[in-house]
């Protein structure tokens, strides 16, 4: 039987990878910080407690040697060569990026959006040879490309299949976008303001189409990049009316022309002046790819698992990744309300 390490598969990405690889015949290790198990995956799969950052515990763990390494948590340079010194016991591997490697053809990406005229305008859609930021250690963006650089000049030795996830969502994600509404409907907020004309759109990616993704590129090994998301990129807007249907309630929502009128108002993990769209011809081509799933279909049970997480303890505990990452303004109701009535 072909055997399977994931490494940090406890995670949104890991549960629905570790659960399609075991239904394709890999006998698969999880590899976690707490060794935790998701209810979804068969008995036979192996749970194991692994600190990311210990060379010797990893090397223990590969030991003679594994099929396959799927990797949902190397951030860095040292994780990157980590791998390549097992690269002799490790069949080829599967190593989530992010898609906050590209930059448009001014130099502009995600790490420059707060400078002046820094928001990124990327083509529609922006396919896996469009430019990338500089490798380097400054940010995270600039760590995965140096990461995606490393793996890839092992070529034969390692082959590593780098998936470039767009907005990633689903049940246990450390950063959910989609809290932004969840959040909002739960505290009785019934107005909302979005920047840009609520016509941001930023490509989502389910964490059950990345887990595809990974089975197929585990069947295929070698050495490429390829974009990771949904068959389909709904606006802020849009995203806005599905959760409302889902959970019942009717919002007033006040479109703005342009960016955010007042700081933190309007402005949502989405909120961008131009679309980030990424093209998913690569896959389809290379690895036979068709979404297991689209966002309207998925978004469900995110929203359910949301909701469940805000009834038992306050976001700011729940998603302290969350906070670091938007800062608590994220609900700033008081200065919602204050632009609000300025208007009236």
């Amino acid at each position: 039987m072909k055997t399977a390490l994931v490494i940090g598969g406890a995670g949104q990405i890991g549960r629905p990878s570790v659960r399609a690889l075991a239904q394709d015949g890999w006998a698969v290790t999880v590899a976690s910080r707490r060794g935790a198990r998701d209810a979804a995956w068969p008995d036979e799969v192996r749970s194991v407690r692994l600190d990311r950052d210990d060379d010797a515990a990893l090397a223990e763990l590969v030991g003679g040697g594994v099929d396959l390494v799927v990797d949902l948590v190397a951030f860095t340079r040292p994780h990157g060569q980590q791998l390549a010194a097992l690269a002799d016991r490790i069949g080829s591997a599967v190593v989530i990026s992010s898609a906050a490697v590209y930059e448009d053809d001014r130099g502009r990406s995600f790490d420059t959006q707060e400078e002046p005229d820094g928001k990124p305008r990327f083509p529609v859609p922006v396919p896996e040879t469009n430019r990338t930021v500089a490798a380097g250690d400054s940010t995270y963006a600039t760590r995965k490309i140096q990461l995606e650089q490393d793996l890839l000049a092992l070529g034969e030795k390692l082959p590593t299949t780098l998936l470039r996830g767009g907005a990633v969502y689903g049940p246990h994600c450390r950063t959910p976008r989609e809290l932004y509404f969840v959040k909002r409907n739960l505290d009785g907020r019934r107005t909302r303001v979005l920047a840009y004309g609520g016509e941001s759109r930023f490509h989502p990616a389910s964490a059950s189409n990345m887990a595809e993704l990974v089975r197929l590129a585990a069947a295929r090994p070698g050495s490429r990049v390829l974009n990771g998301a949904d068959p389909g990129c709904p606006t802020v807007a849009e995203i806005g009316v599905m959760i409302d249907t889902l959970m019942g309630v009717e919002t007033e929502t006040v479109l703005v022309d342009g960016p955010p009128p007042a700081p933190t108002v309007g402005d949502t993990p989405w909120s961008l002046p131009y679309p980030v769209i990424f093209d998913m011809a690569a896959a389809e081509r290379e690895l036979g790819y068709r979404p297991v799933t689209t966002y309207a279909e998925a978004l469900p049970e995110t929203v359910e698992w949301l909701a469940e997480r805000l009834r038992q303890q306050d976001w700011v505990d729940g998603f302290p990744t969350m906070v670091a990452n938007y800062t608590t303004g994220l609900f700033d109701y008081a200065a919602e309300d204050a632009w609000l009535a300025s208007r009236a």
